[in-house]
């Protein structure tokens, strides 16, 4: 700790060594719940707070007695995109890390919560609103906010910074009556923190430590790779960004050693994994972002050969590392992660797709005066199958992607509208001007349940498949989030080899709109969705179906 705090603030390690003893002796044992490790049974529900709602009651509440009533047996944890107040951005622009947003509810509904659900929260910490007290207090010139955010002199060279968005990389503002201009990576309202001043790295310590007393087993570190800026970089992924996760990691490991940390970074695939450090020292879990644009690559062109070879490419720095698999967000499907996997005319291909299918597609800019494919605004249902084909070919395609993702090692994210069946909200996405919302639709409770309850709604369908399929995955420890794996192909067929403690699975998957027979790679086995045996010598599969087969011994 000392050495990477004697690189990042030579000039304050006396005060900033002080300030970490007084958080960990404020946030000491008796003040973080105990969590316990993660195992095959964890899976994580991506949800808004007011994802699921009802009249006269406080969101939070209408989504704890949902998730009781419906999630219960195949969901462990639930992830809260951001719950804090905000002026933008669907919540990524907080106004205060420490309340909950009223229009939710307050903090004994979050303890409610907890009490049935593990909790991951959002740490959006590399930028905040303009509107917060920090960033009001940083233009009224009051210390030590009077360096809480970055001020730049628009003449310099910016050409290297890596733009996320198509927007202006700083705005202006008047701090104490003059004209200054603030680095805001994301957009107007999301003034970025300096973390080159020594009190924002303490600050934001506080924030991480109160979520962990607040019952939250993983922290979510929103753009991390953006954290540390310095003019003549790319101001991403910098060594001081890196720096600045250990030496969190070093603090969370002595006052909430099971706490979680997960890095959420949407930029290409080998980039993504270095959040990992060597295995012990940066981030737990990292987003496996290749695998939902890859999947819609797979199955779209009927090949498993891209995703195969990509698949037997993980390789983890320790085996106290895992990913943090998904297919769908409150984001749109980011693309980044395809480069140097396919080719660009292959991602405009999957652009032109959900174009097609009713989504949107948002751009980044070159730099050099050309845009092109940065995020596919788009739910992953209509992302993968045209809505006009029939219902029992979308579910087929759609449960396809989720076994495998449910089979990958790592922990399994599900975001509600994927295991609820949902499609584009394109009147969401039209009326707001936000394309992101597409995919972010509020659900009203009782006509949620009215579907879930109707066994031959299209929701009902894909409820109950995939609560069978979480079911089984919680039962069966060769799930091991941290167990290896082994990846083969036989034509449009994907198989993942499973193994943990003596024991093997065979997820076998095929992407292809016929039928296919292959070759057993063991005669005696256990197909798990439907607890029957199978002693043959050829595994057949419908188009675009899957089977999870347990070896027997």
């Amino acid at each position: 700790m000392k050495e990477i705090i004697a690189k990042l603030y030579p000039e304050y390690q006396t005060e900033l060594l002080a300030g970490i003893q007084g958080s960990i002796a404020k946030y000491n044992s008796a003040t973080i719940p105990k969590s316990t490790a993660i195992t095959h049974e964890d899976c994580v529900l991506i949800t808004y707070g007011d994802a699921i709602f009802e009249k006269n009651r406080a969101p939070l509440e209408s989504l704890c007695n949902f998730a009781k009533s419906y999630l219960k047996e195949g969901v462990t944890a639930i992830h809260l995109l951001p719950c804090f107040p905000y002026t933008s951005d669907d919540g990524f622009s907080v106004v205060n890390y420490y309340e909950i947003d009223p229009d939710l509810g307050n903090w004994s509904h979050i303890e409610r919560l907890n009490a049935h659900f593990d909790l991951m929260f959002d740490a959006v910490v590399n930028h905040m609103s303009k509107s917060s007290k920090w960033f009001q207090l940083f233009l009224e010139g009051k210390k030590p906010y009077d360096s809480f955010f970055i001020e730049v002199a628009p003449n310099l060279d910016y050409s290297k910074v890596i733009r996320p968005r198509a927007l202006p990389l700083f705005h202006p503002f008047k701090k104490n009556g003059e004209a200054t201009y603030v680095w805001t990576t994301f957009s107007e309202d999301q003034v970025d923190l300096n973390y080159q001043e020594y009190h924002v790295f303490l600050q934001i310590l506080d924030v991480l430590l109160f979520y962990i007393s607040k019952g939250a087993k993983y922290i979510r570190l929103d753009a991390i790779a953006f954290l540390w800026k310095k003019i003549g970089t790319t101001c991403i992924h910098l060594d001081e960004t890196h720096m600045v996760i250990q030496a969190y990691r070093q603090i969370l490991d002595r006052v909430a050693p099971e706490a979680i940390i997960i890095t959420e970074t949407n930029v290409p695939h080998i980039e993504n994994i270095s959040y990992f450090g060597n295995g012990s020292n940066e981030a737990h879990m990292v987003y496996n972002f290749t695998l939902p644009p890859l999947l819609a690559y797979a199955i779209h062109n009927e090949d498993v050969s891209v995703l195969a070879d990509w698949a037997k490419s993980l390789v983890l720095p320790s085996d106290e590392t895992c990913f943090f698999n998904f297919t769908a967000s409150h984001d749109g499907i980011g693309v980044r992660p395809l480069i140097g996997i396919v080719s660009d005319n292959e991602i405009q291909a999957l652009a032109d797709i959900t174009i097609r299918h009713g989504g949107f597609v948002s751009y980044k800019d070159n730099g050099d005066g050309t845009k092109s494919p940065y995020e596919l605004n788009c739910n992953y249902m209509d992302l993968i199958s045209d809505p006009k084909t029939s219902r029992e070919v979308r579910m087929q395609r759609f449960l396809l992607t989720q076994s495998v993702m449910l089979c990958m090692p790592g922990v399994p994210g599900i975001y509600y509208h994927s295991i609820l069946g949902s499609s584009n909200d394109i009147d969401g996405a039209e009326n707001s001007g936000i394309p992101r919302r597409i995919n972010r639709e509020k659900l009203p409770y009782d006509t949620l349940k009215n579907a879930l309850e109707d066994k031959k709604s299209f929701r009902s369908l894909i409820y109950n498949n995939y609560m069978q399929l979480l079911s089984v995955r919680r039962s069966e420890v060769i799930f091991n989030p941290y167990g290896s794996a082994m990846y083969h192909r036989i034509e449009k067929v994907f198989i993942i080899e499973r193994s943990y403690k003596n024991e093997t699975l065979y997820a076998v998957h095929n992407f292809s709109s016929k039928s296919a027979k292959i070759k057993a790679i063991a005669n005696n086995v256990l197909n798990l969705v439907t607890q029957t045996t199978m002693e043959t010598a050829y595994w057949s599969l419908d188009a675009f179906s899957f089977l999870w087969l347990k070896k027997q011994h």
